[in-house]
């Protein structure tokens, strides 16, 4: 009885190995899987509980410990020297990272409680601190190498890689998915038995997120008042579907007041921005298309209610943040049929999903939504509504329950 009351507040070491939760958003290695450690690491740290959060060292700047909130360290490990490396390169560096990890709990004399691990890098690291520690170990992939194989719209990833991912998903305690449709893919491609996970959508901070006069964010970001604003946020990435974007676009060729706005990228999107800005001088869109670079989080209000719709014409989404963050702020949303969006949208309530010929249907799609927003079919206040269940609060609650839930089964073993 009296571990269970130790374990009333917990401290928790989580692992996000080749991601800062403090990186920029929209460069390639940082995105919503950020988002998500650092809003729920302030959401269990609000509750009561100590987060640790490990990252490897990167930039000169960052202080070894930084201090992001009461409850919340992040701090930064020594894993290489390269500033920039290639993200599989760092699986060379894993025994350095838990070993300087090892030694700065051994230094402060911190127990752990438990290992929350993100992406399969900081999975590997979890599976060793496991052994060592002999704590439960709670991980989860935000994105998997077998399912973006499949997509066939990348490079593919390398074996290694689903390799690493079958092993940590076999071998950690519990896996965190974001949709009934992660969990299904887990099992698919890795064996993972249904009973291994929990499913718990991604969370928006409703607090920042919010709607606001659209001619007023207009004015700030220079747009016309009249235009119909199509919006994308996001990385530069050829999973995320922009191609198809620019095809759809091609096909409105009768709204002469049609706007796109790319919030993303940055000089290391390379090749792919290239191809992008190519498509965009294919189909004659020049003056159609306007590319406003990698945006901070707190700048990407303005943008969302700004916007008449957003648009995710991904191939694949582990969930789709930014479809919550639009939202949030009253923006419907048209997306294609991947992660949460089919249990996001609701057609004519908040926005439309896109399957088929994804060009002409995403192009249709488009059109529709726009003449119910000019119609006044998609009130802010109704479309915002249909997110308030996700705030980020609800999603450390639930991952506290299965936090408690494996601590109680190894006490109960111990027993």
């Amino acid at each position: 009885m009296e571990l269970i009351l130790a374990a009333d507040r917990l401290t928790i070491a989580m692992l996000s190995l080749h991601s800062c939760p403090l990186g920029r958003l929209g460069t390639r290695d940082t995105g919503g899987m950020s988002v998500y450690i650092r809003e729920v690491a302030l959401r269990l740290a609000s509750r009561g509980h100590r987060v640790d959060i490990f990252t490897r060292h990167h930039e000169p700047f960052h202080s070894p410990v930084v201090r992001l909130a009461q409850g919340v360290r992040l701090i930064h490990l020594e894993a290489g020297v390269d500033p920039d490396p290639p993200k599989l390169s760092l699986v060379n560096h894993l025994e350095e990272f838990v070993s300087s990890l090892e030694r700065f709990r051994r230094k402060t004399g911190i127990e752990y409680d438990l290992i929350h691990s993100h992406y399969w890098l900081s999975g590997l690291a979890g599976l060793m601190l496991q052994k060592i520690w002999a704590a439960p170990h709670v991980t989860m992939f935000h994105t998997l190498a077998a399912v973006k194989n499949e997509m066939g719209a990348a490079k593919d990833e390398p074996w290694l890689r689903i390799a690493s991912e079958r092993r940590v998903a076999g071998s950690c305690d519990l896996v965190i998915a974001a949709t009934d449709e992660g969990k299904e893919e887990l099992g698919r491609h890795y064996g993972v038995r249904p009973g291994m996970v929990r499913v718990i959508p991604c969370g928006v901070d409703l607090q920042r997120f919010y709607p606001a006069d659209k001619k007023a964010a207009r004015r700030v970001l220079g747009l016309n008042p009249e235009e119909e604003v199509v919006l994308y946020v996001g990385r530069i990435d050829p999973l995320k579907g922009l191609d198809r974007l620019m095809e759809a676009v091609s096909f409105l060729d009768g709204r002469p007041w049609l706007r796109v706005v790319i919030v993303g990228g940055e000089e290391r999107s390379g090749p792919e921005m290239e191809r992008l800005q190519g498509l965009v001088r294919r189909y004659g869109l020049q003056n159609r298309v306007r590319f406003a670079g990698r945006i901070d989080q707190p700048g990407l209000p303005v943008f969302y209610n700004a916007a008449d719709l957003l648009v995710l014409p991904s191939f694949h989404e582990t969930f789709g943040l930014v479809a919550l963050e639009a939202l949030a702020c009253g923006t419907p949303v048209v997306a294609t049929k991947v992660g949460g969006m089919a249990d996001l949208l609701g057609e004519g309530l908040n926005g439309r999903l896109v399957e088929g010929d994804v060009g002409r249907g995403l192009a249709s799609a488009l059109k529709e939504t726009l003449a119910g927003v000019r119609a006044g079919l998609f009130p802010p206040a109704v479309v915002r509504s249909s997110v308030c269940g996700y705030g980020w609060s609800n999603v450390a609650g639930a991952l506290l329950a299965e936090y408690r839930g494996l601590l109680t089964g190894r006490l109960a073993q111990a027993c």
